[in-house]
């Protein structure tokens, strides 16, 4: 981040731009997520805290396979504050974060309702997500969660 920019516009102009470090996109403190399914609601106000280890390894469709509250609502908390900074939204409820400690570090995960995944390149292509990849497409407006 720090040799493309510290916050940037440039991109796909609907999404508002590649975030500075340490913000939140304009909707996470409103965000009311379909599928959160916590019976805590999500806190968009809370402190983000990227210091501890993010906590996924491989996506995550919680809205398929969330069944106990006492272990996966934590799960879901940790997932959308700890270890990551935020990069930018495509819209409400859809946010792109580098994740920066535990063993997922460097490589950027989207976060949406129901669900949370690493990106790829292409769908198959589960070695790529780097930062550098994804903003390479992000920059372009291309990439495997746009419709060809």
């Amino acid at each position: 981040m720090t040799e493309i920019a510290n916050g940037t516009d440039d991109g796909p102009p609907d999404e508002g731009g590649l975030l500075p470090l340490g913000e939140k996109p304009d909707g996470w403190a409103l965000w009311e997520a379909d599928c959160w399914m916590s019976p805590e609601p999500f806190d968009g106000a809370a402190v983000r805290l990227p210091g501890r280890p993010f906590p996924l390894e491989e996506e995550w469709q919680w809205e398929y396979e969330y069944y106990d509250h006492t272990r996966h609502s934590s799960l879901l908390h940790q997932t959308y504050q700890h270890g990551s900074v935020l990069l930018g939204s495509d819209r409400p409820g859809e946010y792109w974060t580098l994740v920066v400690t535990g063993p997922q570090r460097g490589r950027v995960w989207w976060l949406r309702d129901g669900c949370a995944a690493p990106y790829a390149d292409r769908p198959s292509d589960q070695p790529g997500g780097d930062f550098l990849h994804w903003v390479r497409d992000w920059h372009v407006g291309q990439g495997w969660w746009r419709a060809e």
